[in-house]
């Protein structure tokens, strides 16, 4: 094999695919990069098993053939080199030697039949979108992504998709993320539940204005420019995340964004590092945000503006989950919506376009008493 190619497009081509490489891998051939020649273009493909990315390149190919080549010890060489051509040849012993006009690298590659094989897409249902789209619907889900283990399938988001609109839902039990677009929709319904390592990968590596989304029984591709990416699904039922969403909300709160999500973050310091428990009392157009750390002996309070007409309440709430969700908010305004101080908040932007919605819920917490 050999080829000619810009250090500059294969560094970012090696830079879009270095994310599927384990850091540390089972199998020695997964710290590799598989180097393709295909249809005049340079194919580079990475896997850990369970993602995969995919990366074309332009580069003049003399002589067509495939190696996988040690990933990170080229890189980083890559990296160091200014934009200048690199000529790449391979001998019948996997030997992979690039030259510049700096200097010679050798490296000692293995052989490509070595490498794992990448799922086979053909089968499956393919979707035309917008990058954009999918972008932003990962952006607004992956915070209330679970990290437990022990409950695989809140471990990605959930993507619902209907005829009319689309659902995109992620919870990890205190907070809960439901984005609905209606201008994503599919003639048969699929649902499927995507690991949160691959959106991560998605969100960052998708490279044009167009996205197709194919979905077989066990993979999802994402595939947009030069880019494809590869997961695999979490092959678990997602839980039923309608029926935690309290429906009777009598209680409305308005109020401004940035000044609710500053003193949240003010206040919670003075909260219990263990709990991290803040306390909010509804009064007629007046919200106080209150904590204290009885082992620290020290405690806050600060009183806001706000637009609140209801009977007046008292909720308690982890300050982390309210500032991730307030600061997920879009608009200037955030909009409350209460019934008990045992049941759920929801929090919408106080303002929604008629294509797409946003509902997060914050589960409250049991509130110690303690004097005013």
């Amino acid at each position: 094999m050999k080829f000619n190619v810009s250090s500059k497009d294969l560094n970012d081509g090696l830079s879009a695919v270095i994310g599927a490489v384990p850091s540390k891998a089972t199998l020695p051939i997964l710290e590799t990069i598989l180097f393709e020649s295909e249809d005049g273009k340079l194919k580079l493909t990475a896997t850990d098993l369970e993602i995969s990315i995919i990366e074309y390149i332009e580069a003049d190919i003399e002589e067509e053939g495939s190696i996988a080549i040690p990933a990170r010890r080229l890189l980083e060489t890559l990296r160091q080199l200014p934009n200048i051509p690199v000529f790449f040849e391979v001998d019948e012993n996997h030997n992979v030697e690039f030259k510049t006009d700096k200097g010679k690298y050798k490296l000692v590659g293995e052989e490509a039949d070595e490498f794992p094989e990448i799922p086979d897409m053909d089968g499956g249902i393919t979707l035309s979108t917008d990058t954009g789209l999918i972008q932003n619907a990962i952006d607004r889900t992956m915070f209330a992504v679970s990290t437990d283990d022990l409950r695989p399938a809140m471990m990605g988001v959930f993507f619902d998709i209907g005829t009319t609109e689309s659902k995109f839902v992620a919870t990890d039990g205190h907070r809960l993320v439901k984005y609905v677009n209606q201008d994503f929709k599919s003639e048969k319904p699929l649902s499927f539940i995507v690991p949160d390592k691959a959106l991560h990968l998605v969100s960052k590596s998708l490279d044009s204005d167009d996205c197709e989304l194919t979905v077989s029984d066990d993979h999802a591709q994402f595939s947009s420019g030069n880019t494809i990416v590869i997961t695999r699904l979490i092959n678990e039922q997602y839980p039923n995340y309608d029926s935690v969403i309290p429906r009777d909300n009598d209680k409305i709160l308005l109020v401004d964004k940035a000044q609710m999500l500053s003193t949240v973050r003010r206040v919670s310091v003075f909260s219990s590092s263990t709990t991290r428990q803040i306390r909010l009392h509804l009064q007629k157009d007046k919200l106080t945000i209150r904590a204290e750390d009885l082992d620290m002996s020290s405690e806050a309070k600060e009183t806001i503006s706000c637009d609140y007409a209801a009977d007046e309440m008292e909720i308690g709430f982890n300050a982390k989950y309210l500032a991730d969700v307030l600061n997920n908010v879009d608009g200037d305004e955030a909009k409350f919506e209460f019934s008990t101080p045992n049941r759920a908040g929801i929090v919408k932007p106080a303002e929604e376009s008629d294509e797409e919605q946003m509902l997060m819920l914050v589960m409250p917490v049991m509130l110690n008493s303690y004097g005013s």
